[in-house]
C-alpha cells in the first residue's frame, strides 16, 4: 500500500484541461531530494526561483535513494531537482533558470565577476579604514588603502592553493618559467607587500618587493597577451580561476608598480 502511494506521489500524467489549468494558475510541480542526510540545494533554489516568479509550487520530495532512482528512470533523466510546469518538463535549476529568461553561467566560462567583487570590496575597505582613522573618505591614504588591501585580497586568493596557482602562473610568467619556486613564493609577496603598505612600515622592504613582482608580472602579460596573441586565463585570483588573461591582470601589475613607487616618494621626500 505504501508503495502504492509513493507511484501515486511521483505521478506527472495530466489531462490537457489540467495542463491548461496550470498555465494559468501559475503552478508548477517540483521534484527534489530530501533526505534523512541530503537536501539537495539546487532543490531549494528551484523552489525559490519558482515561487518569486509567481509560481504555486507542489513540492514532491524524493526521500529516498531508490526512490530518486525511480523517477530518473521513469522520466528520463539524469539528475534532480526535475521541475514540471503546465505538464511539460523543463528540466533543472539551470534549465529553469534559462526558462525564465535569466543569465546561465557555462561551466569554465571565462567571467570577470571574481575581480569585480574583489576591488569592489577592497575600495569600500579601504573607504571604511579611511573614515575610521581619518575621519573622511578623501585621502590620499585611502588610495593607498585600496591597493594594499586588493595585493591581500588577491594573494589570499592565491594562498588558498598554491599547488593549483603556481601551475596556472606557468603558462604565461617568464621568470616561473625559468626558476619554478617562483610560482611559489609570488603568492607569499604579493601579501606580504600588501600587508606592510597598509602599516606603512618597512616599506623599505614592501616597495622593492612590490616593484619587482609587479614589473616581471606586466612584462610577463604584456608579451603574453599583446604580443604572442595568446588566450589564457589569468592565474590572479587563484589556481580554479576562469578570468581571462588580459586587461585586468596587467592592472594588476601596474598598481603595484605605482605603489612601490609612489609610497617611499610620500613617506621619505614629501612626509
Amino acid at each position: 500500500m505504501a508503495t502504492a502511494a509513493r507511484k501515486q506521489d511521483i505521478r506527472t500524467d495530466e489531462t490537457p484541461d489540467t495542463r491548461t489549468s496550470e498555465r494559468t494558475a501559475k503552478r508548477a510541480k517540483l521534484y527534489r531530494m530530501v533526505m534523512e542526510d541530503h537536501l539537495c540545494p539546487f532543490g531549494l533554489k528551484s523552489k525559490s526561483l519558482l515561487e518569486r516568479q509567481g509560481y504555486e509550487v507542489e513540492d514532491h520530495h524524493l526521500r529516498t535513494r531508490e526512490e530518486t532512482d525511480r523517477f530518473q528512470k521513469e522520466h528520463g533523466v539524469d539528475t534532480t531537482p526535475q521541475t514540471f510546469i503546465g505538464g511539460e518538463r523543463i528540466g533543472g535549476y539551470d534549465d529553469l533558470r534559462e526558462y525564465f529568461g535569466k543569465e546561465v553561467e557555462e561551466e569554465g566560462e571565462t567571467s570577470y565577476k571574481p575581480v569585480i567583487a574583489i576591488f569592489s570590496t577592497a575600495f569600500l575597505m579601504a573607504l571604511a579604514v579611511g573614515w575610521v582613522a581619518l575621519d573622511t573618505l578623501w585621502h590620499i591614504r585611502v588610495l593607498e588603502w585600496f591597493v594594499a588591501i586588493s595585493m591581500c585580497i588577491l594573494g589570499i586568493q592565491k594562498l588558498q592553493d598554491v599547488e593549483s596557482f603556481s601551475t596556472m602562473f606557468l603558462n604565461y610568467d617568464l621568470l616561473a618559467r625559468r626558476w619554478v619556486p617562483y610560482g611559489y613564493i609570488y603568492p607569499f609577496a604579493e601579501t606580504g607587500a600588501g600587508i606592510l603598505m597598509i602599516a606603512g612600515a618597512l616599506i623599505w622592504i614592501a616597495a622593492p618587493v612590490a616593484l619587482f613582482i609587479g614589473t616581471v608580472g606586466a612584462i610577463s602579460i604584456y608579451k603574453a597577451v599583446y604580443v604572442e596573441k595568446r588566450e589564457l586565463k589569468c592565474a590572479c585570483v587563484g589556481g580554479g580561476s576562469n578570468v581571462p588573461l588580459g586587461f585586468v591582470s596587467l592592472t594588476e601589475s601596474l598598481m603595484m608598480m605605482a605603489m612601490a613607487i609612489w609610497m617611499p616618494i610620500r613617506m621619505w621626500v614629501i612626509g
